[in-house]
C-alpha cells in the first residue's frame, strides 16, 4: 500500500512540476536552476552523515548549515544588485572578481569529481559489483565519456537531460518525504522515537560542519544567469530557492534523525539506500534513479561552467576543450586516491573560499555605498568563509 502511495505522490509531484502555469512561470524558471543545484547529490548523503555524526542534534546542525548558506547568499545577492546599479568599480574589486572566478572554476572541477563518484557508488549499489573498485571503474568510464563528448561534439546533447532530471529528482524527493513521514508516524505510535548521542563534538564537530558546506551549495548559480534574467529576478529567485531548499532539507533530516537508529559502522555514501529499504521496497530503486540522473546532469552543468570560466579567465589562452581535459585528469586522480567524504570536504573548502571572496567584494561595495551594518556582516562572512576553507574536515 505504501509503495503505491509513494508512486502516486511521485507521479502527482511530477505532473505539478510540468504543469504549464508553473513550468512556464518566469520566477519558477529562474528558481529551478539554483534549487536543483542546492538539492543535488548532497541531499542523498547528508541525512545519514548528520544522523550518525550529530545524533539528535542533527536537525539543529542542518538549520545551521542552511543559515550559513543563506548568509553567504545574501553577500552574492548584494553583489548582483550592486553590479546592476552600475556602481563605479575599483581595481581591488576587479582583481577579487577574477580571483573568485578562478576559485569557482576549481571548485567546479572538484564538485564534478564529487558528483561522479556518487554516480559510481549509486550505480553499483544494487548490483553484485557493489564495491569501491567497480564504483571507481564506473566513475572513470563516465569521466572519459564526458571528455570524449566535450572534445568531439560538445555538450548540447547531454545538456538536454538536465531539465528532465531536475523534475525527476524533485518528484522522487516528494515520494521520499512522504515515505519518511509515514515511517515517522509508525515509530511515534510505537513510542520508539530516539535521541541518539552525537559521535562528534566540540572543535571536531565545527570542522566537520565546515566540511559539509558543499551539500547546501548551488545558490551561486543565480549570479551567472544575467544573460537570461534581470538582477531583481535573480535576487528574488535565489532567495526563494534557498528558502525552499531549507524547508525540504530540515524536514528530511528531522524525519530521518529520530526514527532510525544511528550506526557509525553503516555510514557510507549509499547509506540512505539501506535506510530507505526499511521504509518501503520501492524507495531504493527510486533513489538510485534520482541519484544517477542528478549526478550526471550536475556533472555536465559544472563541467560546462568550469570550462567556460577557465577559458574566460585565461582570456582564451586555455580553450574550453583543454579545460575539459584538465578537469577529467584531476577527477580521475581524486577518484582513485580519495574517498567520497574527502572529496566532499575538498569541494566544500573550495566553495567556501569562493564565498569568502564574494563576501570580501560585498564588504568593499557596502562600505563604499555607506552601509556600515552590512559592511560588518559581510566582513564577518568573509572571515568565516576563509576559516571554513582552512579548517573543513571530511567525515571519518
Amino acid at each position: 500500500m505504501l509503495n503505491a502511495l509513494i508512486l502516486a505522490t511521485v507521479t502527482l509531484a511530477g505532473a505539478v512540476l510540468i504543469w504549464p502555469r508553473l513550468s512556464n512561470a518566469k520566477i519558477w524558471r529562474a528558481t529551478i536552476t539554483p534549487l536543483a543545484s542546492i538539492i543535488g547529490s548532497g541531499f542523498l548523503v547528508l541525512g545519514p552523515i548528520l544522523d550518525v555524526s550529530f545524533g539528535g542534534f542533527a536537525p539543529l546542525v542542518m538549520v545551521g548549515l542552511c543559515a550559513v548558506a543563506y548568509l553567504f547568499g545574501s553577500a552574492i545577492r548584494f553583489n548582483i544588485a550592486d553590479i546592476d546599479r552600475q556602481a563605479p568599480s575599483v581595481p581591488v574589486v576587479n582583481a577579487l572578481e577574477v580571483l573568485s572566478s578562478c576559485v569557482l572554476a576549481f571548485a567546479f572541477v572538484v564538485s564534478v569529481a564529487y558528483y561522479l563518484n556518487l554516480f559510481g557508488a549509486f550505480g553499483v549499489s544494487l548490483t553484485q559489483l557493489n564495491d569501491a573498485f567497480h564504483a571507481n571503474m564506473l566513475t572513470s568510464s563516465v569521466f572519459l565519456l564526458i571528455l570524449f563528448t566535450g572534445l568531439t561534439r560538445g555538450f548540447s546533447a547531454l545538456e538536454r537531460m538536465e531539465q528532465v532530471s531536475v523534475g525527476l529528482k524533485l518528484a522522487i524527493i516528494a515520494g521520499l518525504l512522504l515515505g519518511l513521514a509515514v515511517h515517522f508516524g509508525d515509530v511515534t505510535r510505537q513510542h520508539a522515537l530516539q535521541f541518539d548521542a552525537p559521535q562528534v563534538t566540540g572543535w571536531a564537530a565545527l570542522t566537520l560542519m565546515a566540511g559539509l558546506i558543499v551539500t547546501v551549495q548551488g545558490f551561486e548559480t543565480s549570479r551567472y544567469l544575467g544573460g537570461t534574467y534581470d538582477a531583481a529576478m535573480r535576487v528574488k529567485s535565489m532567495r526563494l530557492a534557498q528558502l525552499l531548499s531549507t524547508g525540504i532539507y530540515c524536514l528530511y533530516v528531522a524525519l530521518l534523525t529520530y526514527a532510525f537508529d544511528s550506526d557509525p559502522l553503516t555510514l557510507d555514501e549509499t547509506a540512505i539506500i539501506d535506510l530507505m529499504e526499511v521504509v518501503a521496497p520501492i524507495l531504493p530503486l527510486l533513489l538510485v534513479a534520482a541519484a544517477l540522473s542528478a549526478q550526471f546532469s550536475a556533472a555536465i552543468a559544472d563541467t560546462n561552467g568550469s570550462g567556460g570560466l577557465i577559458a574566460e579567465v585565461s582570456k582564451g589562452v586555455v580553450s574550453e576543450k583543454l579545460a575539459y581535459a584538465f578537469l577529467v585528469g584531476i577527477g580521475l586522480v581524486l577518484t582513485w586516491t580519495a574517498n567520497i567524504f574527502e572529496i566532499i570536504s575538498y569541494a566544500s573548502r573550495a566553495f567556501a573560499l569562493y564565498y569568502a571572496l564574494q563576501s570580501a567584494i560585498a564588504t568593499i561595495r557596502a562600505a563604499r555605498s555607506g552601509y556600515p551594518v552590512r559592511t560588518a556582516v559581510f566582513a564577518m562572512l568573509a572571515l568565516l568563509g576563509f576559516t571554513i576553507a582552512m579548517f573543513g574536515t571530511p567525515v571519518e
